[in-house]
């Protein structure tokens, strides 16, 4: 399948078409024609006057005001790449590598950035071989760009640093020579083009916005479950009590809480208890809470994938070259803090309902298993729970209310979305982990419950669970449930429907 970029918005399904299906990618004629013109307006106006234009023709940061000769004008490309290719720490995942990749396609493709479409061939090129550049953690502040990450993005167009290929890390150099192709000299503007943007920020947090989706529906679930494991009320998920609050997740959440549990046998017995704890009567308020807030970063995400970030950009129909600060990250990295902040709450909340299951309460026996004391079965399974939470907690003080000033002083107000999107990403992975705790757990309290039954949906997928992970009877390690349960967890089919529909974004 091919999908042509032409200049139209991509929106978070076909994101998910290109990234999740491997659907290849090309350039329409309209989308080269806008490239090849831009670039030749830029050509032209070198030519024709002497003037200078920041990063085309001067120095980068702090040294905008030093002037570049004609002649070290391709110099001055490929030094902007070596030199800002300082990332540090973990080598950043193939797959959000990868997308970072995508999302400089497109931003190119709108011809606002002066590139030859030889270069944007090239992106194109990596892209469809799966030549995918290495690129690391920190060194991005969110503002000029992602430079660091982004250089590391471009080193191999030129024939260094390193890429992922063939399940693999190998130098640029000796993949480009199997590949047949041939490092590219960079022309004027082009290297400032590849690492100013945005792009390693939203692929990051676009990535996690996609995940955040699917881990809203596998909460629901496992809430679902653990209301039954619990032997909870219905009552605090009624559509009535909702409606009149009026918070369109909030109601979402209870109703998707109440299909999982339709017609469960759990569900219809007499109640002892009047009322539940908070992490079961109150989910659909936290859980709701959380979907409006990734419905909200998914709007602004997809924003930013269409937007062009560049600096300088150009307009030839207006015969303009305009220096601006369309590369400061801001509106990114705020949301991707108000969706560290957000999933971490549902993974808080889970771990609540994990720590009320095993605590030996309600016809359950102490850390649900049969002769306690000899066993010590799920009780350290809420102690790691409990450790995520707390490292989450951590990762969710906000990183774009920093702001540390660089180059000399020209750059004095950053954005820091980098940081924010990169720990974003571990919480969603976090999230994931707490969730199979309590998936884990609700699953050994639903067999506690037998003969009574939950829904014929959660029956059905406690018994398949079980074929996978087995009741516990007696102490094993559990590291290798927990594994399989989220395994388990991010298969679910109906977990990866579409839960937020475009009429309610920003709701």
């Amino acid at each position: 399948m091919m999908y042509q970029i032409n200049g139209e918005a991509i929106g978070f399904d076909i994101l998910k078409s290109l990234f999740f299906e491997g659907t290849e990618i090309s350039l329409s004629d309209k989308t080269r024609q806008q490239v090849g013109d831009c670039r030749a307006f830029l050509e032209k106006k070198l030519a024709k006057d002497g003037d200078s234009y920041y990063g085309i023709n001067t120095g980068f940061g702090s040294l905008y005001n030093i002037t570049i000769s004609e002649t070290a004008i391709e110099s001055l490309q490929e030094n902007l790449i070596q030199s800002h290719a300082c990332g540090l720490g973990p080598k950043v995942e193939e797959e959000l590598c990868r997308l970072t990749l995508l999302l400089k396609i497109i931003n190119l493709s709108w011809g606002h950035s002066g590139v030859r479409i030889d270069l944007l061939d090239r992106l194109v090129a990596f892209y469809q071989r799966r030549i995918t550049p290495v690129m690391y953690t920190f060194g991005s502040l969110g503002a000029s760009g992602d430079l660091a990450p982004l250089a590391h993005m471009s080193l191999p167009l030129i024939g260094k640093g390193e890429v992922y290929y063939k399940g693999e890390v190998k130098a640029a150099s000796n993949v480009l020579r199997e590949e047949n192709l041939e490092p590219l000299v960079l022309k004027s503007k082009e290297g400032l083009a590849l690492i100013n943007g945005t792009q390693f920020t939203t692929a990051l947090t676009a990535w996690s916005v996609l995940q955040a989706e699917q881990l809203w529906q596998a909460a629901n679930l496992c809430c679902a479950a653990s209301l039954d494991g619990f032997d909870c009320s219905i009552s605090p998920f009624d559509e009535r009590i909702h409606l009149i609050r009026k918070q369109s997740g909030q109601v979402r959440a209870a109703a998707g809480i109440r299909r999982w549990l339709a017609g469960s046998e759990i569900l219809a017995n007499l109640k002892k208890h009047v009322q539940d704890p908070y992490a079961f009567r109150c989910a659909p308020q936290v859980h709701g809470a959380s979907y409006q807030a990734i419905a909200h970063a998914r709007q602004i995400v997809e924003t930013e994938i269409n937007s062009v970030t560049d600096n300088p950009l150009l307009f030839p129909e207006s015969d303009a070259i305009l220096s601006g600060g369309n590369f400061h990250a801001q509106p990114i990295a705020l949301v991707a803090d108000y969706l560290a902040i957000a999933l971490s709450e549902l993974g808080s909340i889970s771990e609540r309902r994990i720590y009320q299951l095993v605590s030996g309460n309600r016809d359950l026996p102490d850390y649900l298993v049969e002769d306690a004391g000899l066993h010590s079965g799920f009780m350290i399974a809420q102690y790691t729970a409990a450790s995520i939470v707390n490292r989450n907690k951590i990762l969710s003080t906000p990183a774009s209310v920093d702001s540390i000033i660089s180059s000399k002083g020209q750059e004095d107000h950053v954005s820091m979305g980098a940081n924010a999107a990169t720990k974003l990403v571990e919480i969603v992975r976090n999230v994931w982990d707490i969730l199979s705790i309590e998936w884990l757990v609700a699953m050994q309290a639903l067999d506690l419950r037998k003969p009574l039954k939950s829904s014929p949906g959660i029956s059905e997928l406690h018994h398949n669970f079980r074929k996978q992970v087995p009741f516990l009877t007696e102490d094993r390690v559990l590291h290798h449930d927990f594994l399989t349960s989220k395994v388990f967890l991010q298969s679910i089919d109906g977990l990866q429907q579409d839960a937020f529909p475009v009429t309610d974004l920003g709701q």
